[in-house]
This record gives C-alpha cells, sequence and structure tokens, in this order.
C-alpha cells in the first residue's frame, strides 16, 4: 500500500497537484473553493484506520491548514474515494474535514468485499475514529450516494456516539425490496450491471496479489513466459448468487432493513431522491416513516426531503433527462444543498435552512420546484381511474379507456405473456448505464403497439390536472399459470402522441400476500392484487392526457417470470400464460393517483 502522505495545496495560487492525473483538476476547482474562504486545504492521502477486526481502511483526509478544530464530512464509498476531491477540497475550505475512505476490500482498504455486510460496524468504528482525530470538533456527518446512502444508513443504526446527522442521496429503505427486487421480481438489469462493474476492482485486486514475475523467470522457450496468469473467477461476486438463493424477505435481508431498524436511528436524515431513480420508492419510504419511527424526537423532527429529477437516470445538474428537457429550473447543486445544510446543522449558521419548509419537489409538466409542508401532500385527494373496454384493449389501436365512472358489466381483457418474447424495457429508473432502449423518461409507442400490452387512456385534459404522491394500480386477475407477473406504468401522453413514462411497478403472483411466504396460484382463480407504483409529481397540461399500461414483463429491467412456478434462479424451462384483467362491477380495476385540486 502506498505510505501516508501530506501535502499542501495552496489555493490563492497555482494549484500543486498530489498525483500528475489532477493537475487540471486541481487548477479547475481551485477559483471556486477560494469563492467561499480562504482556508488553504492540506491533503492526507491513505489514513489509516483499524477497524475492530484488525482490518485496516484507508481514507483520504482534506481539511483547513489552519490552528482549531472542525466539524467532520464523512463518505463511506466502493467506488474509489479519489472520487470525491473535488468536494473535498470545496468544504475543506469552507472549514470542514471532509474523510473520503475506501470501504472495506476495495481499492485501497484491506479485507474481503461483501456488500452491505460489514458497513454497520465498520461505520461505527469510521465515525468514532474521525471524530477522535486531532483536527476534528467531535461533530461527524456524512454523506453521499447510491450505496454510499447504505452506507450511511447503516452506520446510523449502529448509533455512532458522534455522528450528528446523514445526508443520503438516491437510495433505498431495504435492500431485498427496492434494491435488488421488486414486488418479488428480481431487478436483473441493475443486480447484473451493478455486480459487473463492482467485479473489476474485485478481479483487479486478484491480479495484483498473484503476479509473480519471480516465479515464471526460469520457464524455457523464453517465448512462453506468461506475462500474467489469469486469476479464477470462481468467487469473484458471491454475494451475486446470494442474492438469487434469497427470492424471500428472509433472515438474510432481514438484518440489513433499513426500515425495521428505524428505532435504531438517531440523529436528522436529509434525504434525497429523484423521479426516475431507481431507489425512489425507498427514500420516500424512509422520509414517511422515519418522522414516526425514528429513535429520537430531534430525529423525528429533523427529517428532510428532497425530489429532483433523473438520480441514476441521469445528473442533478442535468435538465434533459432522456428524452425529455425539463427545463432551465430542474438543475441543483447537490454539493451546496449538502454543505449549505451541514453548515446549519454541524456549524449553527443561520443560512435560511431553519425557515425552509421540509419537502421541497420538483413538479414535472409545470417543470419547478415548491416547497411542501409535508409529503404525501395532505390536500392531495386519491382518485380512482376505472379500466374500461369491449373486451379487446390489447395494444393502442384497443379502444381502452379510463375513466373516474366505475364499470357495470364488461368483458375482461386477456392477453398471451410469452417469456420468450418478453415486453421489453422502455427507458425508465434503471442503473447503472442505459440500455440500448434508452433510460429515464422515453417514449413508450412501440410497447404500446405489442398485444401483450393493455392500454387503457383518459380523454384529453381541458385543463392542467397535477398528479403528485403515491401511485398504485388495484387489479383484479386470473392466470393460466400457477405464476406470472402484471406490471403497470403511468404514462403521460403529449398532443402529439410522445408516450412519457412517469412510474411503475411490477407484482410477482406468487407474492401477492407476502413476500416473506410466496404462494403459487391455482390457474384460473381470481386474484386482488395492488401494484405499488411508487410515486411521481406531474402536472398533466391541458391537452394532453393520461394513460396506464398492464403487461406481465419489463425485460431486462426485471427477470422475465417463467410461469412454470419453479424457482426462477435455476428455472430454463418456459411456458406461456394467458393472464386475464377483469373491470367489472364486482371486479373494479382502478389506477389510483392523488390528484392536487
Amino acid at each position: 500500500m502506498q505510505e501516508n502522505r501530506q501535502e499542501s495545496l495552496k489555493l490563492n495560487g497555482p494549484a500543486v497537484p498530489f498525483f500528475a492525473a489532477l493537475v487540471l483538476t486541481l487548477r479547475l476547482v481551485a477559483p471556486a473553493v477560494m469563492a467561499a474562504e480562504n482556508y488553504e486545504v492540506a491533503v492526507e492521502r491513505n489514513v489509516a484506520a483499524k477497524m475492530r477486526d484488525g482490518v485496516t481502511l484507508r481514507a483520504d483526509i482534506y481539511r483547513p491548514k489552519a490552528d482549531g478544530k472542525y466539524p467532520v464530512l464523512l463518505v463511506r464509498t466502493p467506488y474509489d474515494k479519489t472520487g470525491t476531491i473535488n468536494f473535498g477540497l470545496k468544504a475543506a475550505a469552507r472549514g470542514y474535514v471532509v474523510i473520503a475512505q475506501d470501504v472495506r476490500g476495495r481499492f485501497a482498504s484491506e479485507g474481503e468485499w461483501y456488500t452491505f455486510k460489514y458497513e454497520s460496524q465498520d461505520g461505527y468504528d469510521t465515525v468514532e475514529w474521525a471524530a477522535a482525530l486531532p483536527y476534528a470538533n467531535g461533530k461527524v456527518g456524512m454523506f453521499g450516494g447510491s450505496y454510499v446512502g447504505a452506507t450511511q444508513f447503516l452506520a446510523a443504526i449502529a448509533k455512532p456516539l458522534h455522528l450528528v446527522g446523514i445526508c443520503p442521496n438516491v437510495t433505498a429503505s431495504n435492500y431485498h425490496d427496492g434494491w435488488t427486487y421488486q414486488g418479488g421480481a428480481f431487478e436483473q438489469w441493475f443486480n447484473e450491471s451493478w455486480t459487473t462493474g463492482l467485479a473489476e476492482n474485485t478481479m483487479r485486486r486478484r491480479v495484483e496479489k498473484n503476479a509473480d514475475a519471480l516465479g515464471g523467470s526460469k520457464v524455457l522457450p523464453l517465448i512462453s513466459y506468461p506475462v500474467l496468469e489469469p486469476p479464477s473467477s470462481e468467487g469473484l461476486a458471491p454475494y451475486f448468487k446470494d442474492w438469487l438463493a434469497h427470492p424471500n424477505f428472509d433472515a438474510y435481508w432481514k438484518q440489513l432493513s433499513i426500515e425495521d431498524h428505524y428505532a435504531q436511528i438517531q440523529v436528522p436524515v436529509y434525504g434525497m431522491g429523484a423521479w426516475y431513480d431507481i431507489f425512489l420508492g425507498g427514500t420516500l419510504k424512509n422520509y414517511v416513516r422515519l418522522k414516526t419511527e425514528a429513535g429520537t424526537e430531534a430525529a423525528r423532527r429533523g427529517q428532510r426531503l428532497l425530489v429532483f429529477v433523473g438520480g441514476h437516470a441521469g445528473g442533478s445538474q442535468d435538465r434533459k433527462i432522456g428524452a425529455v428537457d425539463f427545463g432551465e429550473k430542474a438543475p441543483l447543486d447537490i454539493d451546496e444543498l449538502t454543505l449549505g445544510w451541514y453548515d446549519w446543522l454541524l456549524k449553527g449558521e443561520t443560512n435560511g435552512i431553519a425557515k425552509e419548509k421540509p419537502v421541497k419537489i420538483f413538479v414535472m409538466g409545470k417543470n419547478e420546484w415548491r416547497e411542501e409542508e409535508d409529503w404525501p401532500l395532505a390536500r392531495a385527494k386519491n382518485s380512482r381511474y376505472y379500466l374500461h373496454s369491449e373486451g379487446a384493449a390489447n395494444a393502442l389501436a384497443g379502444g381502452g379507456v379510463l375513466s373516474t365512472v366505475a364499470p357495470a358489466e364488461e368483458k375482461a381483457d386477456q392477453y398471451v405473456y410469452d417469456p420468450s418474447d418478453a415486453a421489453p424495457t422502455i427507458g425508465g429508473p434503471l442503473c447503472c448505464g442505459a440500455l440500448p432502449t434508452g433510460i429515464g423518461p422515453e417514449d413508450q409507442r412501440p410497447t404500446e403497439a405489442r398485444g401483450d400490452v393493455l392500454v387503457y387512456t383518459t380523454p384529453v385534459f381541458r385543463k392542467d390536472t397535477e398528479v403528485t404522491g403515491p401511485v398504485s394500480l388495484d387489479l383484479f386477475v386470473s392466470s393460466s399459470a400457477v405464476d406470472t407477473d402484471f406490471t403497470g406504468m403511468l404514462v403521460d401522453v403529449w398532443p402529439n402522441g410522445f408516450a412519457q413514462n412517469l412510474t411503475s411497478g411490477i407484482l410477482r403472483l406468487r407474492y401477492r400476500n407476502s413476500q416473506e411466504k410466496p404462494e403459487l396460484a391455482n390457474p384460473g382463480e381470481t386474484y386482488h392484487i395492488t401494484v405499488d407504483l411508487w410515486a411521481t409529481s406531474n402536472v398533466f397540461l391541458a391537452g394532453h392526457k393520461l394513460r396506464l399500461e398492464v403487461s406481465s414483463s419489463s425485460f431486462p429491467r426485471f427477470d422475465r417470470n417463467l410461469n412454470t412456478g419453479e424457482e426462477q434462479a435455476r428455472g430454463t424451462r418456459m411456458v406461456k400464460a394467458t393472464n386475464v384483467i377483469y373491470h367489472d362491477k364486482a371486479h373494479p380495476s382502478a389506477l389510483v393517483v392523488p390528484i392536487v385540486p
């Protein structure tokens, strides 16, 4: 490992790089840092911290090069701590000690990498180590997004004595539902793409560990010298197989579930999420439940929520996400929001944060920001848009209608779901990386042309109509299979026909009653199910329509249900399923949306 190095970065003159690749970066950020304060910044690299079991983790530390003690901002990441340089320089110049640590088994830190497993104990130990540093004042806040949000929550439930607040961005509440699975379906694209990215560093560490030039020096002929022996990929990502081995919400997941440990969180949480983010459901759930279930009154009163557009589906500073331009008001600076909140929480600065309402959301359609007293909005009223058709709502030309009028006697809709020809994912909340069909908001008309997608649409709205809050799909269904999936998607149809996906969800039928105890279905039996479509905030402008799509797949975002009832992870046999949606007086299937007056 590299030795610790401390270097002085004189921010009132030419930047002094501590490795060559960062020369340009430092010169670019220096003027921005100077604009905040005039602290010269000292940087220490690969500072060692020993965990309770003897494993050494390493961190880069950015701090004011001045006498005194300062609050600590800590980030614990599996994605290489050097990516924190810009924030570290900016925050240190403003009077913070910024500590960026590689989590266990990643990059410069020792130990074996396994998702989530050690983050509570290592998080606790690191917070307490950081608080005791000679230039720290004992107050520690954490920040960062995605898995780095998980490292914050998992540290918080361990209740470190010196943790004052956390600021998790686009992260979940439960690493089973809403991370690895959703509605019982395996988040295939995310799980496979994320695991592949994580495995690159693990493989690199194996290569470095097994490099043996001396061992190959006696090889003859010389042309046969093995420059590098490729390491085995066996056991490269054991957690991936474990995820598949635990499709139910069992003890494996419960020990890691944030929402099962809300009472152990005793600090304020500034949660940031995003429409079209893969973890939006968990971000919203964290805010709602921590308000009543956090372990202290200060924590319960200290919850804040910000929802922007994009998240993993696009940058927070981008106005265009997927195929939609959300206007000049959409971009925001998460670094500045984080620092402003900690200026208030850790430094006690009077900067207006205390007077802000606890919730701030970006309202799509109108494309403007709005502060709210709470989430969900108390003034939003749930409205039921009932499904109607003449029994052939298949595809856009099928004549399916959404109406607030309850159905009388109507013929059910049905379609054949064939796992070998599954309805594809087009855009939506994806990670990590876009599919060829896009990411975030994209035109859904290609899927609406399929016979295995039911389409229901309202008449044109004559006036602007706002939907803000949780969205769900209340369905009466049956299937010819013992297990299948049902999907739902809320869509904003523009006057030109562009079909913008807003939010969506899925339910694996075996999990209709419980994610802990799956139950196969009886073919042909009617079941009353609820598909959670998470939430949105969107104004359907005058001239637009509201649309619902119902199907049984969104592949490869979710794994294809093979319809056999067998263990999904090992199944290879597929059967077709005839799936039925009932919408009559006895079975009033409906889309439930919160309308804001």
